[in-house]
C-alpha cells in the first residue's frame, strides 16, 4: 500500500443501504477505523454513486482510505482511494490503468494461497482471505485456516482476514500474520459504533 495509508487496524465493510450511512462511517471513523469499504450488491446507480460520494468526501477529510467493492467505474467516479476486486470482477491490471498507480487494489483469495501468489505478483496492494469463522453476510463462503496468512506472509503484501470477525476471535489471526481484520456485522449493526470500532482497533495497541 502507499506508504501515507494506514498499514494495521480495522477494515471496516458497511452493510448496505441504509438511511444513515454517512452517520455510521463517522462514527466508524471516530472509533479509529483503519479503512472503509462501501459494498452495496443492488443495482440502484443513482443512489450508489451518491453515497459513494459522500463517504468519499468524507474520508478524504480524516484521512481514512475508502475503497469501493467490486465497482472500478464508481471507485474512479467518485475519486475513492481503490477498489477492491474479487474472482469474478476485472483484472488487476484493468482497475490499475483506470484509477491509477497511487490508487489501492485489493483482491479476495477466499482459501487459496496460489491465487493469491498470482494476485501478489500482477501487482495487488493487499491480499484478502476468508472466511475464517461463520459470517452472516456470507454464510456459505468458503472456510479459509490462520496457516494461510502464515504462509502468505511471504508474499510481502499487507494481509486482510475476514468472515466472522469479532473483537473476541481477531487476536488469534493478528497473531498469525493480519495486518487487517474485517468486519461488517460487528461494527456497522452495533449498537455504538464507534465505541464497537474501538475494541477492534484497540487490537492493534498491543
Amino acid at each position: 500500500m502507499h506508504p501515507a495509508r494506514p498499514l494495521r487496524g480495522l477494515y471496516a465493510i458497511t452493510d448496505g443501504p441504509r438511511a444513515d450511512l454517512a452517520d455510521a462511517c463517522a462514527a466508524a471513523i471516530r472509533g479509529g477505523v483503519a479503512i472503509i469499504q462501501y459494498r452495496d450488491k443492488t443495482t440502484a446507480a443513482a443512489r450508489r454513486h451518491a453515497e459513494a460520494s459522500t463517504l468519499a468526501d468524507l474520508c478524504a477529510r480524516h484521512g481514512t482510505p475508502l475503497i469501493v467493492n467490486d465497482d472500478v467505474e464508481l471507485a474512479a467516479t467518485v475519486g475513492a482511494a481503490g477498489v477492491h476486486l474479487g474472482e469474478d470482477d476485472p483484472a488487476i491490471a484493468i482497475a490499475r490503468a483506470q484509477l491509477g498507480a497511487a490508487a489501492i487494489i485489493g483482491v479476495s483469495c477466499y482459501d487459496s494461497l496460489e491465487r493469491a501468489r498470482e494476485l501478489a505478483a500482477a501487482g495487488a496492494d493487499y491480499l484478502a482471505f476468508g472466511s475464517f469463522f461463520a459470517s452472516r453476510t456470507k454464510p456459505h463462503r468458503r472456510r479459509a485456516d490462520p496457516d494461510l496468512l502464515r504462509a502468505a506472509r511471504a508474499f510481502g503484501k499487507p494481509l486482510v482476514a475476514i468472515g466472522g470477525i469479532t473483537p473476541d476471535n481477531a487476536a488469534a489471526l493478528i497473531a498469525a500474520g493480519a495486518d487487517f481484520v474485517a468486519a461488517i456485522s460487528g461494527v456497522f449493526a452495533q449498537a455504538d459504533i464507534a465505541a464497537a470500532t474501538r475494541r477492534y482497533a484497540d487490537l492493534f495497541c498491543k
